[in-house]
């Protein structure tokens, strides 16, 4: 009989040629076990979804309630369901003006594609900008914004009259004019190993969209709720988007995403043609449900005053020759490192010892650290003390 791992090889899409081979059994908290008594402390968080950690209590209630009463019962945006007024109505109250009304997805890249519609409709342009090293997902629309050509090469031809700026760069702004649609920028760059902007350059950005009429589309997917020490890293800069991409960190652990603007932006999908965005899944009704759960755990608990706290420990815990630089924004921290070699073994050993990390699309020589928001000093501590062990074990074999 074959093991699940040969058959995750046999019968699964591979994405690489060598996947982490990992077998998991139950996660609860910050720990992911596996079958045969393994424990690793997550410091991935399953890519910024797990924020309040796996499994938590609030949303596991809120998991069988809705289980009780209905599944899906039909394509989003017809029936009055519960969860999702429930979760849109909390989801408003915790943001500003003229951010108000939600359009459910299922992920973050579907987000960012019905973005990309409204922007286009409403402002009767084609031209979309978005930044040098971006990521926004993997579709065909998502990946037209990623700027990296590598990625774009097989897949060609994509969405025309995209174009590229360098990010943080404020002499690249006056590439937005009166013929651009939207702007769309992380609100710290993920992928590229997370890059964090001026705040001048932020602001600096809204002022020229405002000059030209142009949306600016915030990529909030791997930053929101809570991962940056704010419930959503815009408020770091004093300004706020004209739509908003929420997912990963917003089920509590289930598939959800969302994109978010002012009402007058986002009624062009109501006609000419009429559902101008449809989804069958998106805004699921147990998603919205472990969705509004983990929201309220995270302003309920304040999770987000101690995550800079959190952070000032992982710098002061990881100093090691070998870092080059800590980069990052609360709980999304980057290790620089010196190749890809280097990362990979230290990624390598850790997994071996208990510790979950990972490197990034565009910046493979460096470390992603993004654990649960509810991680504890001793974890934080134990966690450090292996990676300090597997840069250590990496120099000595190579």
């Amino acid at each position: 009989m074959l093991s699940n791992r040969q058959l995750f090889l046999l019968n699964t899409a591979q994405t690489s040629h060598s996947p982490r081979l990992i077998e998991i059994e139950r996660a609860e908290g910050v720990y992911l076990y596996g079958p045969n008594g393994e424990k690793y402390i997550d410091l991935v968080s399953g890519f910024a979804v797990s924020n309040i950690g796996h499994r938590h209590p609030a949303v596991l209630e809120a998991l069988y309630d809705q289980l009780d009463k209905y599944l899906h019962v039909t394509v989003y945006g017809e029936f009055v369901q519960a969860p999702q007024v429930q979760l849109a109505t909390k989801l408003l109250s915790v943001l500003p003006d003229p951010l108000n009304t939600v359009y459910f997805t299922n992920s973050g890249t579907e987000a960012t594609e019905g973005a990309m519609k409204i922007a286009k409709k409403y402002t009767r342009r084609r031209e979309i900008i978005a930044a040098e090293k971006a990521y926004h997902g993997s579709s065909q629309g998502a990946l037209s914004l990623i700027g990296n050509p590598e990625y774009h090469r097989a897949y060609a031809p994509l969405l025309p009259e995209v174009k590229f700026i360098r990010y943080n760069a404020i002499e690249d702004i006056d590439r937005i004019t009166s013929a651009t649609a939207a702007v769309i920028l992380e609100a710290v760059q993920g992928e590229a190993g997370v890059r964090v902007p001026d705040a001048d350059y932020m602001q600096a950005i809204r002022r020229r969209c405002d000059e030209t009429g142009t949306l600016l589309i915030f990529d909030e997917i791997q930053t929101g709720f809570g991962r940056t020490g704010e419930l959503f890293a815009f408020m770091h800069y004093d300004i706020v988007p004209d739509i908003l991409l929420l997912a990963k960190g917003m089920g509590g652990g289930m598939p959800i995403g969302a994109f978010i603007a002012n009402k007058a932006v986002m009624d062009v999908i109501t006609e000419n043609p009429i559902l101008g965005h449809i989804t069958t899944f998106g805004g699921h009704p147990v998603s919205c449900a472990a969705a509004l759960a983990s929201l309220n755990v995270i302003v309920d608990n304040r999770l987000t005053e101690g995550v800079e706290q959190k952070a000032e420990a992982f710098r002061r815990y990881l100093q090691h020759p070998a870092i080059r630089e800590i980069r990052g924004l609360g709980l999304m921290l980057c290790l620089q490192m010196d190749s890809f070699t280097q990362v990979e073994r230290i990624s390598r050993y850790c997994a071996e010892n208990g510790v979950i990390i990972d490197w990034f699309l565009h910046c493979d020589t460096a470390l992603r650290i993004a654990p649960p928001l509810t991680i504890n000093d001793e974890e934080i501590r134990t966690a450090c003390q292996v990676i300090r062990d597997g840069i250590t074990y990496a120099q000595q074999s190579g």
